[in-house]
């Protein structure tokens, strides 16, 4: 990995402070998340809508532990450490925080950004996380591509071709 990309991958508390000082810029604060396994193109272009919504985007990556308490005992496929250094090489992500809860909440809160960017497969009003964001006046938006694509598909169709 690359000592640039390397440096994306950083803990919340620095997170908290780099978002804090974007802030008091006048920066707009983007907080996408997911699990990102197995990386494909509608996670590419979900990330890159929602960093155009904003000047810096903060992707949160759930962390193995949080993947497999959520999607099961088979997931993830990608260790946590490998899905972040993937993220790191995308120009559109500027910061990369991993969590272990089950969902972003505590990382939302610690970063208050102005956008809380969520993937097609939510609605505005299905994001679970939406009142935690409006709490400090964020706004919750659907961004990316139609949810035609999902790791879980994927997964499903390399099983069934090598069956």
């Amino acid at each position: 990995m690359s000592s640039s990309s390397h440096r994306k991958i950083i803990l919340l508390d620095e997170a908290k402070l780099i978002a804090e000082g974007a802030r008091a810029a006048g920066r707009r604060v983007v907080v996408a998340n997911g699990a990102f396994d197995l990386l494909h193109v509608g996670h590419v272009r979900y990330l890159a809508a929602a960093r155009a919504a904003g000047d810096m985007l903060f992707v949160a990556v759930n962390s193995d532990v949080s993947v497999h308490a959520i999607k099961g005992p088979q997931r993830p496929v990608v260790p946590e450490g490998e899905r972040a250094e993937l993220l790191s090489h995308l120009d559109c992500v500027d910061w990369i925080v991993l969590f272990d809860e089950p969902t972003v909440v505590d990382v939302l809160r610690a970063l208050r950004p102005h956008v809380h960017a969520k993937g097609t497969d939510y609605t505005t009003d299905s994001v679970p996380e939406r009142a935690v964001v409006a709490e400090w006046g964020g706004d919750t938006m659907i961004c990316g591509d139609p949810k035609d694509h999902a790791t879980t598909d994927l997964v499903a169709e390399i099983l069934k071709r090598f069956r």
